[in-house]
């Protein structure tokens, strides 16, 4: 099917859900994304800053842009003045810097905490006790540029579709239990991103509020040299 077909096909699956597409746009040209806009897709993901500098000045201004890869602090400063969601914020000191950025462009800036969930060491995201370390820190209290909205997550690389389902289970637990604690004027639990191309049917079933879809959309990702 186009990308123009997938889109529709996957708006149709999702309309009875709470959760929103975001269509993962990373090494996809304009002109793909532009059909997938045309057929009614608004939201986009991207996981490098260099991409996501390029793209918004190319594209129609009210698409919104997703940060879903892990981002460095030394490049908060590119996508603040115009970033819709950043998912991937895995350390204190990079939501420092994020509130930073957007004091100095006059906003406030929504971010999704990454939760360690998969059993791959090399994934990012917070621990379970060095999470509620942080909300339930001064120095985030302090923060009213930002808005902490939810929790991301990744899961386990695998075949073991009972393993993805714990670990979504894990997320979601995780979720309502800090949506029930914390009560801070810069936090709403009200998202969860969880889910890619191989996973989303799982996530959606544990209450993904979000599911991040790139190759079921635009086919096989596109390589730069």
């Amino acid at each position: 099917m186009s990308v123009r077909e997938n889109i529709i096909e996957f708006n149709h699956r999702l309309k009875n859900c709470n959760c929103r597409l975001i269509a993962v746009s990373k090494t996809k040209p304009v002109d793909l994304i532009l059909e997938a806009y045309e057929a009614g897709q608004l939201d986009f993901g991207e996981n490098k800053v260099q991409e996501l500098r390029e793209k918004p000045d190319q594209l129609p201004q009210d698409i919104r842009w997703h940060m879903i890869g892990h981002l460095q602090t030394n490049k908060v400063k590119y996508i603040a003045p115009f970033i819709y969601l950043i998912h991937a914020v895995d350390s204190l000191k990079l939501l420092k810097e994020i509130n930073k950025q957007a004091l100095k462009n006059n906003r406030t800036i929504n971010c999704l905490l990454q939760v360690h969930i998969a059993e791959e060491a090399h994934k990012f995201g917070f621990e379970e006790n060095e999470l509620y370390n942080l909300l339930n820190s001064n120095e985030l209290k302090s923060m009213e540029n930002i808005k902490i909205i939810g929790l991301m997550g990744m899961a386990t690389y695998t075949n073991d579709r009972d393993q993805i389902r714990s670990e979504f289970q894990f997320l979601k637990k995780t979720f309502d239990s800090i949506k029930k604690k914390i009560n801070l004027p810069n936090v709403a639990m009200n998202e969860i991103s969880m889910g890619m191309s191989d996973d989303y049917p799982i996530a959606l079933e544990e209450g993904s509020t979000m599911i991040r879809v790139g190759s079921k959309i635009f086919g096989p990702r596109i390589y730069r040299k």
